[in-house]
């Protein structure tokens, strides 16, 4: 397992969910959740900077049968900007997060209404751990690095 905090990143149309790992890469935790603006890569850069970042893994958001999705372009290209401005992506499937979060929320005893400022922290959460679970027992980094140098992954 590498060491270094990595932050984890679910994009969405209106919001961005962020969480961050320890720096063991155990655990997964919420860290804020990012309004879509014009400013929106300048905050997760801050982020990554303030939290000394060795990675941001970014949830691509495929459908069930593992093609592109509407949402799917939309995270590449925040991956790609993300990647422009020199930090280490990672793209990873995020399948199911965001029904995970709304389902663990409601099963809290959130509302749909009430947790739809933490919904998209809590999908960054789960799609974080489920990344740092899967390099702890697999020995390898899920996903695909993006390159400073147009965004192409790479294994």
């Amino acid at each position: 397992m590498r060491s270094g905090v990595r932050l984890g990143i679910d994009v969405g149309k209106a919001r961005v969910g962020v969480a961050k790992s320890d720096l063991h890469g155990i655990l997964a935790t919420p860290v804020e959740t990012v309004p879509r603006r014009p400013d929106t890569v300048d905050r997760l850069v801050a982020l990554a900077t303030e939290h000394d970042v060795i990675e941001l893994v970014v949830g691509l958001p495929l459908s069930m049968s593992g093609a592109d999705t509407a949402s799917t372009a939309d995270a590449r290209q925040l991956a790609a900007e993300l990647a422009a401005r020199g930090l280490a992506v990672r793209l990873v499937d995020e399948r199911l997060t965001t029904v995970s979060a709304q389902r663990a929320l409601h099963g809290a005893g959130r509302t749909t209404k009430s947790s739809r400022s933490v919904v998209d922290q809590v999908a960054a959460v789960i799609l974080l751990q489920h990344a740092l679970d899967h390099e702890r027992s697999r020995g390898d980094a899920p996903g695909a690095i993006l390159t400073a140098d147009g965004g192409h992954p790479t294994s």
